[in-house]
């Protein structure tokens, strides 16, 4: 367990970089132009979002299966850990999101450039915020389309970021299962990923830098128990001999 903890605390660590810095620098979000950048943010954020979050998810399932390479009965209860632990942190952040109920910073900016109230925005119904989000914006050429049709389809509270929740959680899952294997190139992809996922929150006006933190040390702990539970029922991490001969070749010829 300590081992485990050890992995996921600094893969926590590397997803903790951008977040708190971003924070402890006090920038602000306003609505940016519509650059290329900015539309492949936009992409990177839809690969968690409904319904390529389920794609996403089924893709991560499989690759992490195949890497571990588990026998069947391991690898279907390896199946549901992995299902359970992001659909455990999704919850959470539910639960979380109705009691703190922090506007997201588009909403705050529609408040202060559009006279929109905020409290009168969060007492309507989810397609009815979506409309009136849809009214306000009808003239503002200056926002691109692909990021007015996103805020109207995000109608609902910042804290904590979901977003972010679900790509960290993959991203650790990946550092507490994979490291044993050396799976490095796999493990970078994925933490970059999930950086990437984190800054598209940001900048596209959907979060505040405290979002991605909490939703990331809730991720670190829930990845850690689920390691755990991974370890626990479907058999040790580290390789067995003939695979951890190969990775040893593999690291001689790097």
């Amino acid at each position: 367990m300590l081992s485990i903890a050890k992995r996921t605390a600094v893969g926590t660590a590397l997803l903790l970089v951008m977040p708190v810095a971003v924070w402890i620098s006090g920038w602000h979000w306003q609505p940016g132009n519509n650059s290329w950048w900015l539309k492949a943010l936009y992409w990177v954020t839809e690969t968690v979002t409904q319904p390529w979050g389920i794609i996403t998810h089924v893709i991560l399932c499989a690759w992490l299966l195949w890497c571990l390479r588990f026998r069947l009965r391991a690898a279907l209860v390896l199946f549901l850990i992995l299902a359970g632990a992001i659909l455990i942190g999704q919850g959470v952040k539910s639960w979380i999101k109705e009691r703190v109920q922090e506007p997201r910073p588009y909403v705050i900016w529609l408040e202060k450039t559009q006279q929109m109230p905020v409290e009168a925005f969060y007492t309507l119904k989810r397609h009815q915020r979506a409309q009136l989000v849809q009214q306000q914006l009808e003239n503002r050429n200056d926002l691109p389309e692909f990021l007015r049709h996103h805020w109207q389809v995000e109608t609902g509270f910042a804290f904590p970021s979901g977003h972010t929740m679900f790509a960290a959680s993959w991203a650790l899952l990946a550092v507490g299962l994979l490291w044993p294997r050396r799976r490095t190139i796999t493990i970078a992809v994925l933490l970059v990923w999930a950086i990437a996922v984190m800054g598209s929150r940001l900048l596209l006006g959907m979060h505040w830098p405290r979002d991605l933190v909490v939703a990331t040390l809730i991720s670190g702990l829930l990845v850690t128990f689920a390691t755990w539970l991974a370890q626990k029922f479907c058999g040790p991490l580290t390789p067995p001999a003939e695979e951890a001969r190969e990775i040893r070749k593999r690291e001689s010829e790097e």
